[in-house]
């Protein structure tokens, strides 16, 4: 990978001011943008939004549903020959996105790093990273699947498809679960064992995301519902059992 190589990060919210600064501690040189940013991280310097659009490489970090509107109106000014990736926690709805938006000549990889602000504030090494080709040529997929894992990421090479099957059964589940609890208001108590502690943790860092990640999780993963069936399902049956004990069944 060329130690020069210029990486612009769209959208400076929670994740992509951490991706930015995590881009910039690996030596590129990382410019940003962001609506309503006044400051950059560290490492990373403020630009122009025309300035992140015609960087060599180009990363998206905007929430899945505000993806195709942010797409539809920066795609006519991306560089000829900028690398476009994005960073949505689902995988088919912006590879489509972007097949159909951007530029033909403009290449384009899916991705999704599987951890953010809290699960990487110690570091991202072993951390999940999906890589998924959607319209570029191979040695350029080849060189940053190569980058990411020599940042020790744990990187996964698979469809879009794939991703968003297993990622609604991990992280779509995980989400879900997490908000339910929530809505209970769980608070701290002396007899908490391992499992509370384990439980209030996925509460916490669930919760710390956005909202909205959470309603774009269930609403743009096509999986999602079928999980939701299947957990409710499940509930059904237990929920069941324990009556037909209460009842001497």
């Amino acid at each position: 990978m060329e130690a020069n190589l210029r990486i612009g990060v769209y959208g400076l919210g929670r994740f992509g001011s951490f991706w930015a600064k995590a881009l910039a501690s690996h030596g590129f040189s990382v410019v940003g943008y962001g609506r309503s940013a006044t400051s950059a991280p560290e490492g990373v310097r403020l630009g122009s939004e025309d300035e992140v659009l015609t960087a060599d490489v180009l990363f998206y970090c905007v929430s899945i549903s505000a993806f195709s509107a942010v797409l539809e109106r920066t795609a006519p000014r991306i560089g000829t020959h900028t690398l476009v990736m994005d960073t949505c926690s689902v995988k088919l709805y912006p590879a489509k996105l972007m097949r159909e938006k951007l530029p033909k000549q403009v290449q384009c990889i899916a991705t999704h790093p599987m951890f953010g602000p809290d699960s990487g504030k110690h570091g991202v090494e072993g951390l999940p990273f999906v890589i998924c080709p959607v319209r570029c040529e191979q040695d350029v997929l080849q060189d940053w699947i190569a980058e990411f894992k020599r940042w020790d990421l744990h990187v996964l090479s698979m469809s879009c498809d794939q991703h968003d099957r297993e990622a609604a059964w991990s992280q779509g589940i995980t989400h879900f679960i997490g908000r339910t609890l929530s809505e209970l208001s769980l608070g701290e108590t002396e007899l908490a064992t391992t499992g509370y502690r384990t439980l209030m943790t996925v509460v916490e860092q669930t919760c710390n995301d956005p909202l909205q990640l959470f309603y774009d999780l269930q609403r743009y993963n096509p999986y999602a519902r079928q999980m939701r069936m299947g957990l409710k399902g499940a509930l059904d049956t237990v929920m069941e059992a324990l009556k037909r004990q209460e009842d001497g069944r």
